[in-house]
């Protein structure tokens, strides 16, 4: 998934960028928050007021910088238990301002019509979906399975959602574009479910013969 290679991609463009963190005593838990507060402010500023190419690109970016936190702390031997807590925290929170922003041009924005409803309709399962995927992976895990399965990483759902809003705002690309990111995400999170609660049962069954 674009998730597993991008991370390849991203540690070798930003560790450079991590080394001058790590001198300037900058902590990965500093990045994380930083980023966080970036992607909180672009979204809500950008994003919901309409700006859908423009905010896709540097929201983009910061997505794909966002190893960099985790770069800086194996770099400099900051790991801890805390750090990716908050790391996992932030990434929900942000998460959810993303497609909260996504989900308020729907209603605001869009004209009406089929695509506003079949968008407004999609980000809802968008929004639910944030705190189901990762909570039902959390949740066997504690039970002992491992379910860390789906048909889309995190990354993969950010991307196919802001790629499809930001060209769906240029001219030459049809408006439709919006509602398809939307559902595609909204589809992916879904079966990632059903296929986690999936693993899960089996895992369980198996463990109990």
């Amino acid at each position: 998934m674009l998730g597993n290679h991008g991370r390849g991609v991203a540690k070798t463009i930003f560790t450079p960028f991590a080394k001058l963190l790590a001198k300037l005593h900058v902590t990965p838990n500093m990045v994380t928050l930083a980023s966080s507060l970036l992607i909180a402010i672009i979204s809500v500023t950008v994003l919901a007021t309409g700006h859908l190419f423009w905010g896709g690109i540097v929201l983009g970016v910061i997505l794909f910088a966002d190893s960099v936190d985790g770069t800086l702390a194996r770099m400099t031997g900051a790991s801890s238990q805390f750090g990716a807590f908050l790391d996992s925290t932030m990434d929900r929170i942000t998460d959810g301002i993303v497609f909260g922003c996504l989900l308020w041009w729907a209603i605001w924005g869009l004209p009406d019509g089929a695509i506003r409803s079949t968008s407004i309709a999609a980000g809802i399962v968008c929004m639910t979906a944030i705190g189901v995927v990762p909570y039902v992976r959390a949740k066997a895990e504690a039970e002992g399975v491992v379910a860390k399965i789906g048909i889309a990483e995190r990354t993969d759902r950010l991307v196919i959602a802001l790629v499809s809003a930001g060209f769906s705002e240029l001219s030459w690309c049809p408006d439709w574009l919006y509602a398809v990111g939307l559902v595609w995400v909204a589809f992916a999170s879904t079966v990632t479910v059903v296929q986690r609660i999936w693993v899960t049962w089996t895992g369980l069954k198996e463990a109990t013969e």
